[in-house]
């Protein structure tokens, strides 16, 4: 046992390594531009709100490995385009496609989530910032989007958990991720234990990721949970 996981621990170390980059900068690129397309999603003009739906229903109603296929396998139809354009270097590289695929879903995802935070925001709230005379500018910077990452944050935290465990998917178009990796270690020892050990290492992360994620939760509702254990203190006291 120790012998085989001295052979196949560096290669799947390698693959969690390529698994937490590709998430981590999927998800990122994600986050930046998921705060434009969810005001552009809310807006009552059907120029700004349809393209943004339409976008919103490919990428959460296809699955994620066809997705892939489609633009990695489908960007070869073109490739005679892409050399013309200077972007055939990009779209040839299977973690670039991964990338522009992942980030492109959680995008979707995203988008969605912060749209139903900011219409979540208290309109008693809004409407005294507006009735002190904030503009638009300073309303959605100081009180709407403040509010609705607090309550969008659960549910961004379950995204990249989704995003991470879903990105094992990028093996099947040749990326080397932690999956990649282990079909790699498994078509060379056979021994189902490769698939164990990954699926510990996914488990960790995940684990890991859940902790630090709730610790940053914990510090954005820390007044909230102060107002909450006072009112229990007072409570507790007048029985």
């Amino acid at each position: 046992m120790t012998d085989f996981i001295a052979k196949v621990a560096p290669m799947l170390l390698d693959g969690t390594w390529m698994t937490l980059k590709i998430t981590f900068i999927s998800v990122s690129l994600a986050a930046l531009l998921a705060l434009p397309m969810s005001i552009l999603r809310i807006q009552p003009s059907r120029v700004y709100r349809w393209p943004v739906q339409l976008f919103i229903s490919f990428f959460r109603g296809t699955p994620l490995i066809a997705q892939l296929f489609l633009l990695y396998y489908g960007s070869g139809q073109f490739r005679p385009w892409l050399m013309d354009m200077g972007l055939w270097h990009f779209f040839r590289d299977p973690v670039n496609c991964a990338l522009l695929v992942f980030t492109l879903n959680s995008l979707a995802y995203q988008t969605e989530i912060l749209r139903g935070a900011i219409q979540s925001v208290d309109a008693g709230e809004i409407e005294a910032a507006k009735s002190m005379g904030m503009s638009n500018s300073l309303l959605y910077r100081h009180i709407v989007l403040p509010l609705a990452y607090r309550i969008a944050f659960p549910a961004l935290g379950n995204e990249c958990i989704l995003m991470l465990k879903g990105g094992a998917v990028a093996s099947v178009i040749t990326v080397m991720d932690l999956m990649g990796q282990t079909r790699r270690a498994f078509s060379q020892t056979f021994d189902i234990s490769t698939y164990f050990l990954a699926a510990a290492m996914y488990l960790v992360i995940a684990t890991l990721f859940v902790m630090a994620w709730r610790q940053v939760e914990r510090y954005l509702y820390r007044h909230q949970i102060q107002r909450m254990s006072g009112a229990k203190s007072v409570t507790v006291a007048a029985t």
